[in-house]
């Protein structure tokens, strides 16, 4: 399989669902949606796809579906990570043989291993495909951070673990990375609203939840910052940016799914527990910010 550019927007999918199953027409319409919208790739499973809550036969049906409505327009990075080694190992394997382009895989979450356990963990998972693997350190979800260390010693041990996508919140960490390892490794914003500031010190793009929504817009986004066009890439971020905030004012995907029914591209913005419907008054701050920008 010819390795295609991950960068740009990408966008992390929700997964919808209809009286609790998941709605493989409205995953259908999503996908189209964003293709047509410009997107640079797809996601389907990650976080924002409400993966603790699939079991593992959705989990594997949904990457299916998402390769299969996508027919190789766009790359698709199936979620394949886990806090159980053995469980993501077997979830890779499986996106591999299904046709994924590639797979965003998490640090494992609530076990809390050492760095020499996240090395482990991520070798025996880049031992099972020779797909570009993206790292996905989320401390605030996972309790722990992928160190650069133990990034660049896998990055030269696996030619297809350069990539990292970064939702630790700080530019600083990002500059780090870029410092120590520069071309040879892309990093990705896991943050919309933190998109640009991260791109300014060398970012390559976003694997974004305002994107399921506006595709249009963050794609632009991402595009003119890669163009070094940070004057036109600050003012369209200025306008996002209320959104971007909003898309959040409760645990992801519950403000996104809200926008994309209220928008007619799902049909409705069902979660599952342990996650909530949005409450009224966030819901009412969520659409004044989807109004104020024409959506």
């Amino acid at each position: 399989m010819k390795l295609r550019p991950l960068t740009g927007a990408i966008t992390a999918l929700i997964t919808p669902f209809k009286d609790q199953q998941v709605a493989f027409d409205d995953l259908k319409q999503l996908v189209e949606f964003q293709i047509k919208g410009g997107i640079n790739g797809l996601v389907p499973v990650g976080t924002t796809g409400e993966s603790p809550t699939l079991d593992h036969e959705e989990h594997m049906e949904v990457i299916r579906a998402v390769v299969a409505y996508s027919r190789r327009r766009v790359p698709v990075i199936a979620g394949t990570g886990s806090n159980s080694t053995r469980e993501a190992m077997e979830l890779t394997t499986l996106s591999h043989e299904a046709g994924a382009d590639a797979m965003l895989v998490v640090a494992p979450y609530y076990n809390k291993p050492s760095q020499e356990g996240l090395f482990l963990h991520f070798e025996a998972i880049a031992d099972c495909t020779d797909r570009p693997i993206i790292l996905y350190s989320i401390p605030g979800r996972c309790g722990i951070e992928i160190s650069v260390g133990v990034v660049e010693r896998l990055a030269r041990k696996y030619p297809h673990v350069r990539w990292i996508k970064e939702a630790g919140g700080s530019v600083e960490r990002v500059d780090l990375l870029k410092q120590a390892m520069g071309k040879d490794l892309t990093v990705l914003s896991g943050d919309d609203s933190l998109t640009l500031p991260f791109m300014s010190v060398g970012a390559e793009g976003v694997i974004s939840v305002a994107s399921n929504l506006m595709p249009k817009e963050v794609t632009l986004l991402t595009r003119l910052a890669l163009e070094n066009d940070f004057a036109r890439a600050s003012k369209l971020h200025r306008k996002l940016f209320p959104t971007f905030k909003a898309l959040f004012l409760e645990p992801n995907p519950v403000p996104i799914k809200v926008a994309l029914a209220r928008a007619g591209i799902i049909e409705t913005p069902e979660v599952r527990q342990p996650l909530s419907p949005i409450t009224a008054v966030n819901e009412k701050a969520l659409v004044a910010a989807l109004v104020a920008l024409g959506k």
